[in-house]
């Protein structure tokens, strides 16, 4: 090339350059960054109107993520782009993370351009091409291992930790410096600084500061970094987290912030296991005590952060968005979205699971929770539990797992349900999981059906997810919690404008599906659909779709049935004489030729074949003759065309073999209808209380085989550091939930309780014992404790209502500790599921923050 055609390249190139970045320019004139008005409510700049948001952090770019992509040989920018896509499907427009400053500054917080930032730029870019805002924190303070030991980062992070970050001065340059740079990086994706894209609403300084300084020091350190913000000609709100040192309320809203940023996990974190029981009570309000600060200085509100952990079900989301609604929060971003590479092990952050492929349920429960921040007036009082259940088009229930937001042109909703659509002939869009009263459908996966024109429906179905060890547990990339399958599942739908008759086309590559249905069912496999009523003709590649993904997308975990799994809890007790089901989920990479279950009681045997209701769930009913007191004890032998395997334990052959050589089996108790019920037992129950963790409670032998749980704890009421000023309550409670427990147990006809109790310190101490009900009232009694082991009996009558105490505790910890529920009813045995023991009701005050322990062995009914 000559130098006249090199000058000649070097303008057009230019030239280029120019239009694109006036086209950006005009852009990000035209949308304008959003303003905070005078009442807190942030609006867009270029129409007035009031910002909505909801969606979810996802931190594929950073970390754990990044490295295990790398690990695992994946490209991570093909990896993001899937779940990008299912962001889309479920109908999220805002995406929040703390970005893990730590891997992309150096100690002097300049900005490191490498393949971190370079990976988070990348998706920045598709999130704004769905649509999708973001909400970025700059600093984390993180180290980058979790959950694996932390690297040796370059980042000030790293150099100074959390605390000293706050307040040693070079660190605090290092911030400014680094707050400066960040802003004003170019996301070369999009040609845009982050200080100017139209898609960013605001700026949260950090994540989660815990300052110990004086009100002053706290301003002054806030102000800088704004200062060090808005040096880079930034417009953009900024946040700060004021959900920590709440005492500091007053000094975070006087300095130069625009709002405040907080976060609720209301169920606590790292159970290690499921949460039983209906935490609805848990979520009925998001109480901000400082709510009059945060108006007095006409602030915003968002959430950064929030989960139920440690529970699998669906629920919870809907009604923690209505709450959230309520306090006035217009933006909100579930922690955390599960890279798909890595939901099957779940170790990202073991105490959450969320993931389209594998937790549909819960993906579907957040895009109804989207409806509801797009929807419920903000600041509305939508009532009390449970008369908050039900508000405009949401319908929430703990019963059933269910959740559902029914419009007249939407139809979403977590799990089977015998709901009417509010008009069948307006709907444009159904999304859902399980059985409806339009979509009958065997599969375990979710599915969407997008209408595209009178008698066009796209139908999209993902694939089966079986759930097979405690997702919640100790987890590790080497240890699969769940697993995908690819099975055909039948669906049957009545859509009025599709009718019964209609034809179904294979729209995602390599899907070459084409067949008839005359009865409106058929089986389908994952994939995406054209359904096409008779007489309807659609051409896709002329069609103008105002959705935003193609119409021939389609984005699953490939199948991962590597063996034969058998999911199966065996019930913990029966009455003698009841009737019940072996229930189990099987799933298979070879085909299923019978499943039975060997069972005995004593000396009486029996082989029983269980029936599939669908490609995965088996049941029978458990001979009388074997439900006489005594235990019951069986195993489950699955027959494949080239094996058996017996469970528990998945060994190959049957009990049959001569060489078969397990002897574990599934156990169930069956005991006569006279015999006590019991609620709580040390020896087996200590470990799946939910109680605030001290060092003095634990399980230990007495007595020779006996235990007991002990409760140590040196006062009722100590200081919370991030809440100065909470008014003191002294209590000290925990709860078991004994559903699980006393399995098919009828509680009808007790009429006594009766716990097995003493003090540990020589002293006499008094214990409340309450029995809580599925609605959240309770009804218990002060009980007087001696050093000498007791059996104290109760009668039920003399069960009072007493407070429920939130438990787990939230977080943060400014939220209620009671739960004020308005049920003026009778106890109801039928519907008790938990027993909440508290120390501190009846005590002297002079008592109080005197050391208290008791040791219980067990309570139960007679």
């Amino acid at each position: 090339m000559n130098a006249k055609e090199l000058k000649f390249n070097f303008s057009l190139i230019l030239i280029v350059l120019s239009l694109v970045i006036t086209s950006l320019n005009a852009q990000n004139k035209e949308k304008g960054d959003v303003i905070v008005d005078e009442n807190g409510i942030m609006r867009w700049g270029h129409n007035n109107e009031v910002v909505h948001g909801f969606g979810v952090n996802y931190s594929a770019p950073f970390a754990h993520a990044y490295r295990s992509a790398k690990k695992k040989g994946l490209d991570i920018k093909a990896e993001i782009d899937k779940d990008v896509y299912h962001f889309t499907r479920l109908g999220f427009d805002l995406y929040r993370l703390h970005v893990w400053d730590t891997e992309i500054s150096d100690e002097q917080g300049n900005l490191l351009e490498n393949e971190h930032l370079e990976t988070f730029d990348y998706l920045l870019k598709q999130l704004k091409d769905r649509g999708i805002n973001f909400v970025i924190t700059p600093i984390a303070y993180w180290g980058n291992g979790w959950p694996e030991p932390d690297e040796d980062t370059p980042g000030f992070s790293d150099k100074y930790g959390k605390d000293k970050s706050l307040t040693d001065s070079e660190a605090i340059k290092a911030q400014q410096n680094y707050l400066a740079q960040f802003l004003d990086h170019v996301n070369p994706y999009t040609g845009v600084a982050y200080k100017n894209e139209p898609n960013l609403i605001a700026f949260e300084i950090s994540n989660e500061p815990h300052h110990r300084g004086t009100p002053q020091e706290v301003k002054a350190f806030i102000n800088k970094m704004v200062s060090a913000m808005r040096s880079t000609g930034t417009k953009k709100p900024i946040f700060y987290n004021v959900s920590h040192s709440i005492h500091m309320a007053e000094t975070y809203f006087d300095s130069d912030i625009q709002g405040g940023t907080f976060q609720w996990y209301p169920t606590g974190l790292g159970f290690q296991q499921e949460l039983e029981g209906n935490l609805l009570p848990n979520v009925n309000d998001y109480n901000i005590p400082f709510n009059e600060v945060i108006k007095e200085n006409h602030a915003a509100k968002l959430v950064y952060e929030f989960d139920a952990a440690d529970v699998n079900k669906a629920y919870m989301y809907p009604a923690m968005a209505r709450s959230f609604r309520e306090a006035g929060i217009q933006l909100a971003t579930h922690f955390a979205y599960d890279p798909t590479f890595l939901a099957y092990a779940n170790t990202e952050y073991n105490t959450h699971y969320m993931n389209l492929n594998y937790t549909p349920h819960k993906a579907l429960a957040l895009m109804i929770a989207s409806e509801i921040f797009h929807e419920v007036e903000l600041g509305k009082d939508l009532g009390t539990y449970p008369e908050n259940l039900e508000f405009g088009d949401f319908k929430i229930s703990y019963k059933g797992d269910l959740a559902s937001y029914n419009s007249d042109e939407k139809f979403i909703y977590t799990n089977s349900n015998t709901q009417k659509p509010k008009n069948i002939s307006k709907l444009e869009h159904i999304a859902g999981h399980g059985d409806s009263e339009i979509v009958k459908y065997k599969g375990k996966g979710a599915y969407f059906l997008d209408k595209l024109k009178e008698g066009v429906w796209r139908l999209e179905v993902m694939p089966d997810p079986v759930l097979i060890k405690n997702p919640f547990g100790s987890n590790s990339l080497a240890k699969t919690v769940s697993v995908i399958s690819w099975k055909a599942n039948q669906m049957k739908l009545n859509l009025d404008d599709l009718g019964n008759d209609f034809q179904i086309t294979g729209l995602n590559e390599d899907n070459n599906f084409r067949e008839n249905s005359s009865t409106g069912e058929f089986e389908v496999s994952p994939g995406t659909y054209l359904l096409t009523s008779v007489g309807k003709s659609f051409n896709v590649s002329e069609f103008e779709s105002d959705l935003n993904f193609d119409l021939h997308g389609f984005e699953a975990v490939k199948n991962t049935v590597d063996k034969t799994y058998l999911v199966h809890e065996p019930l913990k007790r029966v009455e003698a004489g009841d009737v019940f089901e072996i229930k189990a989920t099987v799933v298979s990479n070879e085909e299923i030729e019978k499943i039975e279950a060997w069972l005995r009681n004593g000396s009486i045997y029996e082989a029983i074949e269980l029936s599939a209701k669908n490609n995965y769930d088996y049941s029978a009913t458990v001979p009388e003759k074997l439900l006489e007191n005594g235990f019951l004890n069986y195993r489950i032998i699955v027959s494949t065309n080239s094996e058996k395997y017996t469970f528990p334990g998945g060994v190959k052959g049957s009990p049959a073999d001569w060489d078969f050589h397990s002897s574990e089996e599934f156990t169930t108790r069956i005991e006569g209808k006279d015999s006590p019920v019991y609620l709580f037992d040390a020896t087996t129950d200590s470990d799946n209380v939910v109680r605030k963790w001290s060092p003095g409670n634990n399980l230990v032998p007495v007595n020779g085989n006996e235990t007991e749980f002990q409760i140590r704890i040196d006062k009722l009421f100590e200081e919370d550091i991030e809440n100065k000023n909470a008014e003191p309550i002294y209590d000290y409670s925990f709860r078991y939930n004994f559903q699980e427990r006393i399995g098919e147990r009828s509680l009808k006809n007790k009429n006594k309780l009766v716990l097995e109790v003493r003090t540990l310190n020589g002293q006499h101490e008094k214990l409340q014992v309450a029995l809580v009900m599925d609605n959240a009232a309770s009804f218990g009694k002060v009980i007087e404790l001696t050093p000498e082991l007791q059996e104290i009996s109760v009668n039920l009558n003399e069960l009072r209502p007493v407070r429920t105490v939130t438990l787990p505790r939230p977080y943060p910890g400014f939220l209620p500790y009671y739960f004020d529920h308005n049920y003026k009813g009778e106890l109801n045995m039928e519907n008790i599921e938990s027993v909440q023991f508290s120390i501190g009701p009846g005590i002297e005050e002079e008592h109080l923050q005197e050391s208290h322990e008791i040791g219980i062995r067990s309570l139960r009914l007679e």
